[in-house]
C-alpha cells in the first residue's frame, strides 16, 4: 500500500486474522473473534482505536475458533466452543459472534447447549480501549499515556480518557448484563439443546449515550450499513458469467468496493475511494485515483467524487513538513490524527510525484462518461494549477521529465507508487539516488497534458490544445531516446540524480503502455521482456525481474505480484495488440483469486506457479485494498475492450474474453445517464438500452493521443469549434 515504508510495517497480524470494513471504520481480530492488544488488532473508527481488548469468556475459559466467515465486508460469523475441563475432546458448548461493524461495533453472542443436561454459564467480556493512533498501532510504537476513567452505569460502561487537550471515549451497552468498571458479565441458564443470546453495541463517545447506527429498522430489518450495502448494489451492474469463479470475483469485487466508499466530511453527499483495510481507511490520491478510474464503468460518480475532493485539498503553498506546494495533489489524509505521528507530521500529507498528473488524467477520463458540462469545467481550473505544479515543481531541474526528492527526513524517501525504501534500484542492487525520475511517472505527465489538450479542443481553445499537444509531443520523443536501453530490450525504471538509467527491469514500463507512450517499434520487445520467465511468475507480473540484484520473490516493491500493476498492464498489452499476452495475465490473476475466496490481496508473494501450486501470501497485504478490489474489473473490462465517450456519442465494445471465461450478461450497466444491458456470447457483442444520442461501435475507442492529433491537425490556428 502506498503510504509506509515496509521496513516499518507492523508484522503479521496473525494466522486467520479476520478483517471487516465498513467506510472509515475498520475491525482487526483473531480467528475466535477476540481482540489483543498485543497484537495490532482492534476496532478504528477515524483512524483511532477505540476498542484495543475485547475478549470473550465462558466459565473463565477462551473460545477455540471453529470457523470465522465474512458474510458482507462490514459482517462476520465467529464459531467458536468452549474448552472442556474434565479431559474429553469434545464440548457440548457451541458459541457463535455475530459482528457487525459500522460507526462502531454490534455483536450478537449465542451460547448454544448440545448436551443433555442444562448448564449454567458465566459469560464475561474485557474490554479495553487505549484510543491508540492508527500510526502508533500499525508501527508497534504506542507511547502516549491516556488518563483513564471507567464508568459503569446500569448496563452501560463507558471509559473516558484524556490526553493533553484531547478528549476521548466509547460506550458499549449491555442490556441485562451486570456491567462493573472491569468487566461485563451475564449470568445465563441454558436448558438441553437450548440456547442463550445477548447483544452489545459499543461506539465512540463520552456521555453514556449510544448512537443508533446499529438499529435496525422497522420491517426490512435493515441496518444502516446493509441498506448502504442495498443502496449501492441497487446501482451499479448485474453480472452472470459463464464461469462462476469469475463471476463470484467480481461480484466480491463489487462488494469490496461497496464497503471502502468513505464520504468526505466536508461533503457528506460525496463519496471517494479509500485506499484499503486495515491501515488505509482513508483518502489517498494515487490510490483512490487509480482505483475510481478502474471502476469507472461500475459506478463513474466515485472518480467525480475523488477528483472534488482532492481538487478541495489541493496544495496552495510551499510547507517542507507537509511537502506541500502549489497545485500538488496529496497522499494522503488522515481523519483523526491527534499525536502528530502521520508522515510529515500532519494530517495532510503531499509526499507523493504521480498523484497530480493521475488528477488530470482522471478528470480526462471522467469528462468522457458524461457528467453535467459545469461539473467538469468546475475542475478544470484545479487540473491547470496542477499542470503548474507538473512544470514549475515537479521537472525540478527543467529537463523536461518530473523528478522527485522528499523534502525532509520524515517523509517518504521514494515517491511513486514503488514508495518502499529500497523500491528502486539498479540492476545490480544499488539503490538509486534522488531526484528519481520514475517511467510510469513519464507516462501520467504525457497522459495528462494530452487529456487537458482534448479537453482544450473539444472546448474550441486550441491554442491551449496546440500547446500541451506539443508539450506531450516532446515528451514522447525524450522518453523514448532517453529511457530506452536497446541493448537490454526494456524501458529503464527511471532516471537517477545524475541522469543515468536507473537498468533494473521493472512492471514499471506496462504503465507506459496503456497510456500510449512507448513507441510502436519498442512494444514488442517490451511484451516479451514482461512475459519472459523472469518476470512472469505464472501467477502475474513480478514488480522486478528475478535475475535483478534486488530480487526477492517476498519482498514487497522487489519481486512480488500487485494484482493492479498486473491489470495496468494487461491494458496497455491490449492497447498494442498483445492480446493473448493480456489474456494470460488476467487468467493468472482470476485463478489466483479463487485461492482466497475470489477476493484478491494487495499483493501477493513472487515465487513461481512452477515451485508453488498455489499464490503465497504477503504477510501484511492489505485486504480488502481498492486497487485490488478493482483489478478483476479493469481486466475483464479490457479484455471485453469496454469504453465510451458520451460528448462524442459513442459506446465502444471489441470483445477478445478467452474461452474459458464463458459467455457474459450484464444489466444495469450506468452509461450517459442510463442503464444498459451487454450480452456477449462467443466474442459477439449485443447491446440494449443505449440512451438517445448513443451509437454502439465494434471496435476500440479512439485513444486521446489519435483524437488529439486528429484535432490538432484538423482545426486551424485560433479557430474556435462553433
Amino acid at each position: 500500500m502506498a503510504g509506509w515504508n515496509s521496513d516499518t510495517a507492523a508484522g503479521p497480524m496473525g494466522a486467520g486474522t479476520v478483517t471487516l470494513v465498513e467506510g472509515s471504520s475498520f475491525c482487526i481480530s483473531l480467528p475466535n473473534g477476540d481482540i489483543h492488544p498485543e497484537h495490532p488488532h482492534g476496532l478504528f473508527v477515524q483512524d483511532t482505536r477505540i476498542l484495543s481488548k475485547w475478549s470473550l469468556t465462558i466459565n473463565g475459559q477462551p473460545l477455540e475458533p471453529l470457523a470465522a466467515e465474512t458474510k458482507e465486508p462490514y459482517r462476520a460469523l465467529f464459531a467458536g466452543r468452549v474448552p472442556r475441563t474434565d479431559g474429553y475432546a469434545d464440548s457440548p458448548l457451541i458459541v457463535e459472534r455475530l459482528r457487525e461493524v459500522g460507526a462502531g461495533i454490534r455483536e450478537q453472542i449465542t451460547v448454544r447447549n448440545f448436551s443433555l443436561d442444562p448448564v449454567e454459564c458465566s459469560v464475561s467480556l474485557t474490554v479495553e480501549a487505549d484510543f491508540a493512533d492508527l500510526f502508533e498501532v500499525k508501527e508497534a510504537r504506542i507511547q502516549r499515556q491516556w488518563n483513564e476513567n471507567r464508568q459503569a452505569e446500569g448496563h452501560v460502561l463507558t471509559i473516558r480518557a484524556a490526553w493533553q487537550d484531547v478528549r476521548k471515549g466509547v460506550v458499549v451497552r449491555a442490556p441485562g448484563a451486570d456491567v462493573t468498571p472491569n468487566a461485563i458479565t451475564y449470568r445465563a441458564s441454558i436448558a438441553a439443546h437450548g440456547q442463550w443470546s445477548a447483544t452489545l453495541i459499543a461506539v465512540p463517545g463520552m456521555d453514556g449515550a449510544t448512537s443508533d447506527s446499529f438499529v435496525h429498522a422497522e420491517g426490512d430489518g435493515l441496518s444502516p450499513s446493509d441498506r448502504r450495502r442495498q443502496e449501492w448494489v441497487a446501482r451499479i451492474p448485474v453480472l452472470h458469467m459463464g464461469s462462476p469463479s469469475i463471476e463470484r470475483t467480481l461480484r466480491r469485487s463489487y462488494d469490496d468496493l461497496g464497503a471502502l466508499r468513505i464520504e468526505d466530511p466536508n461533503h457528506p453527499d460525496r463519496v471517494v475511494v479509500a485506499a484499503g483495510a486495515p491501515w488505509f481507511m482513508t483518502l489517498f490520491g494515487r490510490d483512490s485515483l487509480w482505483a475510481s478510474e478502474m471502476a469507472l464503468p461500475v459506478d463513474p460518480s466515485l472518480a467525480l467524487g475523488t477528483l472534488q475532493t482532492l481538487a478541495d485539498r489541493q496544495g496552495t503553498v510551499v510547507d517542507p513538513m507537509s511537502e506541500e506546494e502549489p497545485g500538488k495533489i496529496l497522499h494522503e489524509v488522515r481523519l483523526d490524527v491527534s499525536s502528530g505521528l502521520s508522515l510529515g507530521g500532519k494530517s495532510v500529507y503531499y509526499g507523493s510525484v504521480d498523484a497530480t498528473p493521475l488528477f488530470v488524467d482522471v478528470l480526462g477520463a471522467v469528462s468522457r462518461w458524461g457528467f453535467a458540462k459545469d461539473t467538469i469545467a468546475a475542475l478544470l481550473p484545479h487540473a491547470d494549477r496542477a499542470l503548474d505544479w507538473i512544470r514549475d515543481y515537479g521537472d525540478k531541474d527543467g529537463d523536461g521529465f518530473v523528478e522527485y526528492e522528499r523534502l525532509n527526513d520524515q517523509g517518504l524517501i521514494n515517491q511513486g507508487w514503488k514508495d518502499s525504501w529500497d523500491g528502486i534500484n539498479f540492476a545490480d542492487g544499488r539503490l538509486a539516488e534522488p531526484p528519481i525520475a520514475l517511467c510510469e511517472v513519464q507516462a501520467y505527465v504525457f497522459a495528462a497534458y494530452l487529456a487537458r489538450a482534448w479537453m482544450a479542443y473539444d472546448d474550441g481553445d486550441t491554442v491551449l490544445g496546440d500547446k500541451l499537444a506539443g508539450w506531450a509531443s516532446a515528451l514522447k520523443k525524450q522518453f523514448n531516446e532517453q529511457f530506452w536501453m536497446p541493448e537490454r530490450g526494456y524501458y529503464a525504471v527511471a532516471l537517477d540524480g545524475k541522469k543515468q538509467q536507473v537498468d533494473a527491469c521493472a512492471s514499471n514500463m506496462g504503465h507506459c503502455l496503456w497510456l500510449g507512450l512507448i513507441d510502436e517499434d519498442k512494444a514488442s520487445k517490451v511484451a516479451e521482456r514482461l512475459m519472459s520467465p523472469e518476470m512472469f511468475s505464472g501467477w502475474g507480473v513480478r514488480t522486478l525481474a528475478s535475475d535483478m540484484g534486488a530480487y526477492n520473490p517476498a519482498s514487497y516493491h522487489n519481486g512480488s505480484v500487485w494484482p493492479h500493476d498486473n491489470a495496468i498492464i494487461a491494458a496497455g498489452l491490449l492497447r498494442y495488440g498483445f492480446v493473448a499476452e493480456a489474456q494470460r495475465i488476467s487468467t493468472a490473476l482470476l485463478e489466483a483469486a479463487e485461492y482466497s475466496d475470489g477476493r484478491l490481496p494487495e499483493l501477493f508473494c513472487g515465487f513461481s506457479r512452477d515451485q508453488f501450486t498455489e499464490p503465497v501470501p504477503y504477510p501484511t497485504a492489505c485486504s480488502p485494498q481498492a486497487w485490488a478490489a478493482t483489478t478483476p474489473i479493469l481486466l475483464v473490462t479490457s479484455l471485453m475492450r469496454y469504453d465510451a465517450h458520451v460528448s462524442r456519442g459513442g459506446f465502444w465494445l471489441d470483445p477478445v474474453l478467452p474461452e474459458s471465461y464463458g459467455d457474459l450478461h450484464i444489466t444495469n450497466a450506468p452509461m450517459a445517464g442510463g442503464r444498459i444491458t451487454i450480452d456477449i456470447t462467443g466474442s459477439v457483442p449485443s447491446v440494449q438500452g443505449l440512451p438517445e444520442g448513443m451509437a454502439f461501435h465494434r471496435g476500440h475507442r479512439p485513444w486521446i493521443t489519435e483524437l488529439v492529433e486528429q484535432a490538432s491537425k484538423r482545426l486551424p490556428q485560433g479557430r474556435r469549434r462553433p
